[in-house]
């Protein structure tokens, strides 16, 4: 940055530590008072604001709109922020270098240098292990998915292999490493960055919605759209409102019996029932110093299930021991702890003096939150454990819906007997069929993770046991959660249980379970049963996990063990007892569950700065398969027309110089006609192909078995298998149809057909498409082919009664026009069908927020407000998406 001309050169200062020093922007210099009261995740905000202050993208009037937040707040103002750097996943990370890549090409059609296609702010692209869990009850199960991982998928590492020689400020960690946030915690995360002499706060955007995470080691972040991200890598702000700020104020001490995971599904359900969609969350309180980074990390984690933006909790004395626990340097962590105290971003949070203004304050006294599980369909639905056996059973018997599964009252008692391997069995509804311990959630937290492996070892010494029909796995989310869970010596037990090591990454909580004993699935099938899997991830949406499990319930790692080893969630834990020991005498789960006392001991004992150090001293080079990969040396990426996997995208496909003009929106056809909570899962291709399905279809056209189609996940580099995809999951409910499934009508002949087929033939018919839907349309992961997938369908517009923050911004990135109803209108007040033809006239000078026009064919006229919420999200739409817009800009 040169500072000689910048319009905040007069607040510079120097630092001094460790015999070094750096500039930095004295924020409490320029803030006075007004700085003292600003949230702390709004101190971070405004730094960057100064910081970058160019006078274009960001300009002294944006910095004046932060400084004065208090008075801001409820205006929905638009300001820019830069984060510091930018965080890949695999599954979004593939698709970027694609885009880029493709990006290049079209910047050299229209003249212009293709090197300009640089990311230009740090990147770090984890490489996700998610392969399907086909292995269980077996010491050799890593081992095998790791080959099976990298036999499916080296064609896509090949590529990014490529993007990482291609592309500059890129890291690459290699797969079989660990999951993207739990490697960011305990690695990547910088708390404080020294860029050239100048210091400044971490902070970033990252392509999954659990990018939040790390906030919990007090670094800003949150989950953007792979659209958004790309926008940013290439060096533009992210244009946001204004958050307000809700205050969460922690008091008092979780009792010994219940885990950072049951403090995490308490404030859950409590902000969701509050709504804070679209704001920031910042924890405070003297409850708050109670809790450890991982416990902090964890709700944070689960920012995106309680809706919020963020869920903050600003570095204090814990972080700091963080740091030198996972291995930081000395000298660094020095550095961070002294530049965040000189700008006033270092918490003491029994201190109330320094406890800012919020726009609301909530409070939550930790004594009181009890074990718990979130479920069966949704990650707020939270049920205590002394409750679930009630719970469940009036599932069983509610209306089909959220909490409801509407079995006949005299199919409750239903059962399937079956054998599996050489014995016999029976499932009834309640059935657990599936238990993992799984995701970044829970596994970057050695308090539950060494929970579960000391009431593992406790199981087996009392003689308890898991049936072996039970999908049983560990995924844990680094090296280090292994290193420790060996050194503990409680490996042994948990893999006694069943829960053997499968891989590191999104296993189960994404669907990449694998599949059940045919036994099983046949004895689930037959008797109508519904059968659960028990995760300790952070989603369970319909269909997500696996297509036999009907209900699927969130919970801690300890209580995975416990479920699966009683085989039932239809069990009282105080009143029935697991099993029965040796000698025939009850074992209770209070029997075998780990003190508190145990578990602190454990962790200091086991959780040492060596075993970070250790882990990560390597990692980029951990994984010799990956390192005898060869990739090619262009800069423009050799396309492969023969490959199933990696495939020019076509959204730069006949694209001019200039923008065409927007055009209105003429008799469009309803693609598909949606209810309420339609989530990401719903839209985006995800998981397994189904043998049935359009992307079966081509793949096999192309000379692909069953057995190589491989998932939606690891095929996201191919843009015909994900159109194919597009809202093709099993239990989307479209009001079209009879019955959930990825089908849908086509008007005005009212053939049933495949989604992507109707998509088709109304493409040769010249209509175009829109998507009716209800409350929170796009909630759920991040996904940037949600928004892809439509627009490849030929959708031009969303018309819904509200959007997920995320997904109503990638919709306008790919230049697909988010309307909502408004004064509470539905289409059900409307009288809508959706079997009529829509038109929206969108004037040539449209402005962010404005009232339009829906008209349909059958008279209705409806008044909707354009969500392009910004000036700049307008300019993208102008230009028929982001993309498209950088790539104008950069071949000019």
């Amino acid at each position: 940055m040169e500072t000689g001309s910048h319009p905040y050169v007069d607040y510079l200062k120097t630092l001094e530590f460790g015999g070094r020093e750096g500039n930095y922007f004295d924020l409490p210099g320029l803030g006075g008072d007004k700085y003292d009261r600003l949230p702390y995740s709004i101190r971070v905000l405004l730094e960057s604001g100064i910081r970058n202050c160019d006078g274009f993208q960001i300009t002294s009037q944006d910095v004046t709109n932060l400084l004065d937040w208090n008075q801001n707040q409820d205006k929905k103002i638009e300001i820019p922020f830069r984060p510091a750097r930018v965080i890949l996943q695999d599954f979004t990370g593939v698709p970027a270098v694609v885009d880029f890549a493709a990006m290049r090409d079209a910047v050299k059609s229209l003249g212009g240098d293709p090197s300009l296609i640089n990311p230009v702010c740090p990147a770090d692209l984890v490489i996700d292990h998610s392969v399907q869990v086909d292995y269980f009850r077996s010491s050799e199960a890593l081992t095998r998915n790791q080959a099976m991982e990298m036999e499916r998928n080296r064609e896509r590492f090949v590529f990014l292999k490529w993007g990482a020689k291609a592309f500059k400020n890129m890291l690459i960690v290699p797969p079989g490493c660990g999951i993207v946030h739990q490697v960011n915690l305990e690695y990547l995360g910088r708390v404080v960055f020294n860029s050239g002499g100048l210091l400044y706060p971490d902070s970033l955007v990252g392509t999954d919605s659990h990018t939040t995470m790390i906030n919990g080691l007090g670094i800003v972040g949150w989950g953007v759209g792979g659209i958004e991200a790309e926008a940013v890598m290439l060096g533009q702000c992210i244009s946001m409102v204004l958050p307000q700020v809700v205050g969460y104020k922690l008091t008092g001490v979780v009792s010994s019996y219940a885990t950072s995971t049951d403090v995490v599904l308490t404030i859950t359900k409590h902000l969701r029932q509050v709504g804070v969609v679209g704001k920031f969350v910042e924890f405070f309180g003297p409850g708050v110093a109670q809790l450890s980074i991982a416990d902090r990390a964890t709700i944070s984690n689960m920012c995106p299930e309680y809706g919020a933006t963020v869920g903050y909790f600003p570095v204090d004395d814990m972080s700091i021991k963080y740091l030198r626990q996972t291995g930081r340097e000395a000298g660094s962590v020095e550095m961070i702890e002294k530049y965040l105290r000189a700008v006033g971003m270092f918490r003491d949070y029994s201190n109330s003096e320094q406890d800012p203004a919020f726009s609301q304050i909530l409070e939550l006294d930790l004594s009181t939150v009890v074990p718990s599980l979130s479920g069966p369909k949704r990650p707020h639905d939270r049920v205590s454990v002394s409750d679930m056996k009630t719970d469940f059973s009036q599932c069983l018997q509610n209306k089909v819906g959220f909490k409801g599964f509407q079995i006949p009252a005299d199919k409750h008692g239903a059962s399937a007997p079956f054998s599996y391997e050489g014995k016999d069995y029976t499932l009834k509804h309640g059935s657990v069929v599936i238990s993992a311990i799984t995701s970044c959630t829970n596994t970057s937290n050695p308090s539950v993770m060494l929970g579960a492996g000391l009431l593992a070892k406790k199981a087996c010494e009392r003689g308890l046991s898991v049936a072996p029909y039970i999908k049983t796995s560990l995924s844990p989310g680094s090296g280090v959660v292994t290193y420790y869970l060996k050194e503990s010596g409680v490996i042994p037990y948990l893999e006694q249980l069943g829960f053997h090591l499968v891989g590191y990454g999104c296993m189960t909580c994404i669907g990449n379970s694998g599949p059940l004993p045919e036994a099983v699935t046949t004895a689930v099938e037959q008797a109508d049963l519904v059968a659960v899997g028990v995760l300790s991830g952070n989603r369970n949406f319909e269909g997500r996990i696996n297509p036999h499990t009907r209900a699927n319930y969130l919970t801690s790692p300890p209580l995975c063990i416990a479920y699966a080893i009683a085989g039932t969630v239809l069990i009282d834990f105080e009143k029935e007892p697991l099993g029965v020991d040796s000698s025939g005498s009850p074992v209770f789960l209070k029997d075998i569950w780990p003190t508190r006392a145990e578990l602190q001991e454990v962790e200091r004992q086991y959780v040492v700065p060596a075993m970070f150090r250790d882990t990560y001293s390597k990692i980029t080079e951990s994984n010799s398969s990956w390192n005898e990969l060869e990739a090619p040396d262009s800069q423009l990426y050799p396309w492969d027309p023969k490959s199933t996997y990696i495939k020019s995208p076509p959204f730069f496909d006949g694209m001019t110089q200039d923008p065409p003009a927007v055009r209105d929106v003429e008799k469009a056809a309803v693609l598909l006609n949606l209810g309420d909570s339609v989530t990401t899962d719903h839209i985006s291709p995800a998981g397994s192909i189904s043998r049935t399905s359009p992307a079966a279809r081509y793949l096999s056209s192309r000379g692909m078995t069953p057995r190589e189609f491989n998932s939606y996940g690891a095929r996201r580099g191919n843009d015909s298998v994900m159109a194919r995809g597009t809202f093709a999951n099993i239990r989307l409910v479209n009001k079209f149809m009879s019955k959930p499934g990825p089908k849908t009508l086509h008007f005005p002949s009212g053939e049933s057909m495949d989604v992507f087929d109707a998509a088709e033939r109304y493409r040769s018919e010249g209509r175009p498409l829109i998507v009716l839907a209800g409350k929170d349309y796009g909630s759920g992961s991040s996904r940037d082919w949600a928004a892809k997938g439509p627009w490849m369908l030929g959708v031009k517009a969303v018309v819904a009664e509200s959007f997920e923050r995320i997904h109503r911004s990638n919709l306008v990135g790919m230049g697909i026009l988010p309307l909502q109803f408004t004064d509470g209108a539905t289409t059900e007040t409307l009288r809508l069908t959706g079997k009529e033809f829509y038109s929206v006239q969108v004037p040539p000078q449209l402005k962010p927020g404005q009232l339009l026009t829906v008209k349909t064919d059958s008279g209705v006229s409806v008044e909707v407000r354009c969500r392009i919420d910004t000036d700049v999200e307008l300019t993208y739409y102008q230009h028929g998406g982001i993309l498209n817009y950088m790539v104008r800009k950069m071949s000019k």
